[in-house]
């Protein structure tokens, strides 16, 4: 799965909300200023060629409908993550947030009851 640039997250996270969509309605999901047009449709283009999109024709415009889904996306993400800056070692990585405090004893305690739950199924 190619990288996504910043801007290119950006506009997938606005596809996943959407759903199958124009650029039209793409646009109108950014922030004022919003980027013009055919800034959102390069980017889209981007998204297309790196396999992230289809296509289909209507009438003088296309339809996009993404190929990835969200939650694969993430998954994949997270692993590049935990493999380039915690040595492949999840344990790391929570360890690193513990220690830079952006994660509280009752959010760990959370993640246990998750862990548990799995284990029980």
């Amino acid at each position: 799965m190619e990288k996504l640039t910043y801007q290119e997250e950006e506009t997938m996270r606005f596809i996943w909300h959407l759903g199958p969509c124009f650029v039209k309605e793409i646009v109108a999901c950014y922030d004022e200023p919003k980027p013009p047009y055919t800034t959102v449709a390069s980017i889209v283009n981007n998204l297309k060629r790196k396999g992230y999109l289809k296509a289909e024709k209507f009438g003088n415009t296309y339809r996009y409908t993404p190929l990835v889904a969200q939650e694969e996306y993430t998954r994949n993400s997270v692993g590049n993550l935990v493999r380039n800056y915690f040595a492949n070692s999840y344990k790391e990585m929570v360890s690193f947030f513990a220690k830079e405090q952006k994660i509280s004893k009752d959010e760990l305690n959370e993640i246990i009851d998750l862990i548990e739950k799995r284990e029980d199924k």
